[in-house]
C-alpha cells in the first residue's frame, strides 16, 4: 500500500498503472481525485493551504487503508494527499484501490475517502477576498463516515 503526504502534484495515470503493473489478478481499479475549488461557503477562494502533523498523518492514512483491507478483498491501494499552498483546480487527494472485482474497489475507495475526511489530521486555511479563514469540519463528512459503522458500534 502506498501512502504519501507531499507538496508535489501526482499523476493519476502513473499511480493507477503502478497499482496494476505486472498484476493479472487485478480486475478493477476505482479511483477518486479531489480538487481545490474556487468557491466555499458562498465565498470565492483564491488559494488554500493544507497543513499536517508529519508522521502522525501518514500513520492515520495507513490505518485507514488497513481498515479498508480488512473490510474488503483488496490487492493494493494508493493514498496520496497534498500539503502546502494550492490554487483552485489543483489536485489535492488521490485514492486508488485495486481488487479482483469492482464492488470491493468502489466500496473501499469510498470508505477510504470518507474516513480520510474525518480521521486524518489535516488543517485547511482558505484565502478569500475578506482574509484567511480556517475550514471547519463538516457534519456531512461525519455522517458519510458514520454510515460505515454498524448501528450501536463505536466510531
Amino acid at each position: 500500500m502506498k501512502i504519501a503526504v507531499q507538496a508535489d502534484a501526482f499523476d493519476l495515470n502513473a499511480e493507477v498503472e503502478a497499482l496494476r503493473s505486472g498484476r493479472l489478478d487485478v480486475g478493477a481499479v476505482a479511483s477518486f481525485v479531489g480538487y481545490a475549488r474556487d468557491l466555499n461557503d458562498g465565498s470565492a477562494v483564491r488559494a488554500m493551504t493544507l497543513e499536517h502533523y508529519p508522521g502522525m498523518t501518514e500513520k492515520a492514512l495507513a490505518a485507514i487503508g488497513e481498515d479498508a483491507a480488512r473490510r474488503w478483498t483488496l490487492i493494493d491501494a494508493t493514498i496520496i494527499h497534498r500539503v502546502g499552498r494550492l490554487l483552485p483546480g489543483d489536485p489535492i487527494v488521490l485514492v486508488a484501490v485495486a481488487s479482483r472485482h469492482r464492488g470491493d474497489a468502489f466500496a473501499a475507495c469510498e470508505f477510504i475517502m470518507d474516513y480520510l475526511k474525518t480521521q486524518a489530521p489535516f488543517w485547511k486555511k482558505e484565502e478569500t477576498a475578506t482574509g484567511a479563514r480556517w475550514v471547519e469540519a463538516r457534519s456531512s463528512d461525519d455522517a458519510a463516515a458514520a454510515r460505515w459503522h454498524p448501528p450501536g458500534s463505536e466510531a
